[in-house]
């Protein structure tokens, strides 16, 4: 599947077709972020059940702290 990540045109394995495989399969499944599909920002009780599709535009947001 191809998608557009944070600007990038990406090709997915098959395995990963909901936001939290695509979380997973990037290593940031315990990181603070914000994932938005389409223009439209998804809960994260949602990352399950919502699929992705061929040609989703896909945002993360991902929070950092320092100092």
């Amino acid at each position: 599947m191809k998608i557009r990540l944070n600007g990038e045109q990406v090709e997915l394995p098959e395995e990963v077709n909901s936001v939290d495989k695509l979380l997973t399969h990037y290593n940031l499944e315990n990181r603070i972020a914000i994932v938005e599909i389409n223009e439209d920002i998804i809960q994260k009780d949602d990352y399950k059940a919502m699929r992705l599709k061929n040609g989703d535009i896909i945002e993360i947001v991902q929070f950092v702290g320092g100092g």
